[in-house]
């Protein structure tokens, strides 16, 4: 079996990245910086994220790391992160919370195809798209 994960790269903030994204999904967050590796020379990494793992309730895996001061870091664009589904109250509950003090580019409202749809950019500059399916027809 394989799976499929967004990895995270931030600029110093991924430990409060990561404690986020905690409050938003909940679930179980596992830290490992630099110096606990012995993964740097540099004491002004030693606190940085060498490695984060959010596993949440729902089943998502989100995993984050800063860049060292050996590396370049290189914002990220031209990617987003989604959440989809028909758990109505779940996505918004998601999407109120990851918006609190982002950008929403597209509010979360009707979407052509039916249901609901909306993308922001979170606080650390995460891009989001977040669809909620339709409700089924009545019959």
């Amino acid at each position: 079996m394989l799976t499929l994960n967004p990895y995270l790269n931030f600029e110093g903030r991924a430990r409060e990245a990561m404690e986020f994204y905690r409050e938003v999904f909940g679930g179980e967050l596992t830290v490992d910086t630099f110096g606990s590796f012995g993964g740097t020379d540099d004491t002004a990494d030693a606190d940085l994220v060498m490695h984060a793992q959010l596993e949440t309730p729902q089943g998502f895996v989100l995993m984050a790391a800063d860049t060292p001061s050996s590396m370049t870091h290189h914002a990220a664009t031209g990617f987003s992160v989604s959440i989809s589904g028909d758990d109505e109250p779940a996505a918004r509950s998601f999407w109120e919370a990851l918006s609190v003090d982002g950008n929403v580019t597209m509010p979360l409202g009707e979407a052509p195809w039916g249901g609901l749809f909306g993308m922001l950019t979170d606080r650390f500059g995460i891009s989001w798209l977040v669809s909620i399916d339709p409700a089924p027809a009545a019959s």
